[in-house]
């Protein structure tokens, strides 16, 4: 064997010893439901597609759990997972995670931005001018654990929390158990469009309009500070790109 081919030979060898670097690993858990246009529990629509975008950008790996919601906020309190998506503002879950910019979210750094609205049964009085709902002869029925809650209590309304599912939610309003439900607009468009939607109405004006974000453990923030900057960084480079834009508009969405 010639000395060139010797060389060559311990080359590779050493190369095959030797394994890639790992890429880093970023634990996310997200609501164990449908939101279309944004997310499926199968990992499909337009969050997973921004973050898929950050992963490349950055060369991360981004395991994604599907679990229900209080859950997946526990788990980010404990460190259990390492983020949470796509969640809302509150002054009280700045306990659970990091959001980007800190103390004051930064709404540049959001994944995508989404409104609540109000349901009420086709031919029922429940009016809502923006400000104060009017004609209630019942409770405003939420999802559990969103943060419109705090909205619609800080109005000292009745309000029923024991929905895990828009559709679940829609039901209960038809059966009368409610006297009006609010819902992410996502999920209203979704089930106006769906059997029930004949039976419902839409009112006009929202509830509130939030940006949602990908928010960070703590631990994960501690430990790693410019990791998490370059992902925050990443979703807003990411969304404002043409790539998503595009996709964006084919769904109909503002991102």
């Amino acid at each position: 064997m010639s000395s060139r081919i010797a060389r060559y030979c311990a080359c590779m060898l050493l190369v095959l010893a030797c394994p890639a670097a790992a890429r880093d690993t970023v634990t996310l858990c997200f609501e164990a439901q449908d939101v279309l246009p944004w997310r499926t529990g199968q990992g499909e629509g337009l969050n997973f597609a921004l973050l898929n975008m950050v992963a490349r950008r950055l060369d991360l790996r981004f395991d994604y759990q599907s679990i229900p919601w209080k859950r997946c906020l526990a788990q980010l309190k404990d460190n259990t997972v390492d983020g949470a998506f796509a969640v809302s503002y509150k002054p009280d879950r700045r306990e659970l995670g990091a959001y980007p910019g800190g103390d004051q979210p930064d709404a540049a750094k959001r994944m995508h931005t989404d409104r609540y609205v109000v349901l009420r049964r086709k031919g029922s009085q429940v009016a809502w001018d923006g400000k104060h709902f009017s004609h209630l002869d019942g409770a405003i029925g939420f999802q559990l654990g969103y943060s419109v809650g705090d909205v619609l209590r800080a109005q000292n309304l009745e309000v029923d929390e024991g929905s895990q599912r828009a559709d679940e939610l829609a039901r209960k309003l038809l059966a009368g158990r409610l006297a009006a439900a609010a819902m992410g607009g996502s999920d209203a468009a979704h089930l106006m469009q769906g059997p029930l939607g004949a039976q419902l109405e839409q009112l006009p004006i929202p509830i509130i309009e939030k940006p949602y974000f990908l928010i960070l453990s703590h631990a994960l923030v501690a430990n790693k500070p410019q990791l998490a900057a370059r992902i925050w960084d990443a979703i807003e480079q990411a969304r404002n790109s043409a790539e998503y834009k595009k996709l964006a508009l084919a769904q109909g969405v503002r991102h």
